[in-house]
């Protein structure tokens, strides 16, 4: 069991110090805006607390569509924090990583779904720092599970871009930013 709520912690930190002026700017995933990517986690949150709850329903039957991300809502620089501290404290439940449950229409194990909130939290907790000009700390086993999880071997179609190749000796933030697809040396503008 991992505690997500360092991971939480960090993104939500982030989240609320995005300028109004970057919302339209651009991310480390070229389709998605940091508009974008922070009302896809806003509703991820949501799913993925669900989940941890074994809460089936609209919030976790409910597949994304492509391309497709959620609005904005006003006042997410309050509701996102919020959301992020439900998230975390519905995955400390032992019981949330035990057994199956379900998210995005997909039927999981527990514990799979719980490396795959903390992955999507980290990852675009990541996507926002980079694209606003923000430090990103992510917490050592938080980290460590997120490698973990990508490290294993999966197919080429999938949530995540091809794995990039990153030195070893790279910090392991930068190693699973790599495994994730995308560049650890992204900066807006390249």
């Amino acid at each position: 069991m991992i505690d997500l709520g360092p991971v939480c912690r960090a993104t939500a930190r982030v989240a609320v110090g995005v300028p109004d002026e970057r919302l339209d700017g651009p991310t480390p995933c070229p389709a998605y805006t940091v508009r974008d990517i922070l009302a896809h986690l806003a509703g991820l949150t949501i799913a993925f607390r669900d989940a941890a709850g074994k809460k089936r329903g609209p919030t976790t039957d409910t597949a994304p569509e492509p391309g497709n991300l959620p609005v904005l809502e006003e006042g997410w620089r309050e509701v996102l924090p919020r959301r992020l501290d439900e998230l975390a404290a519905a995955w400390r439940d032992p019981a949330a990583w035990e057994g199956g449950t379900r998210v995005g229409g997909v039927d999981l194990p527990g514990e799979v779904a719980g490396l795959v909130a903390l992955n999507e939290v980290l990852v675009h907790g990541w996507d926002v720092a980079r694209a606003t000009g923000q430090v990103y700390e992510a917490d050592e086993a938080g980290l460590r599970a997120s490698y973990g999880m990508l490290s294993v071997p999966r197919p080429a179609e999938g949530i995540f871009g091809p794995p990039l190749a990153v030195d070893g000796d790279a910090p392991l933030l930068d190693q699973v930013i790599g495994l994730s697809g995308r560049r650890p040396d992204w900066v807006p503008g390249t």
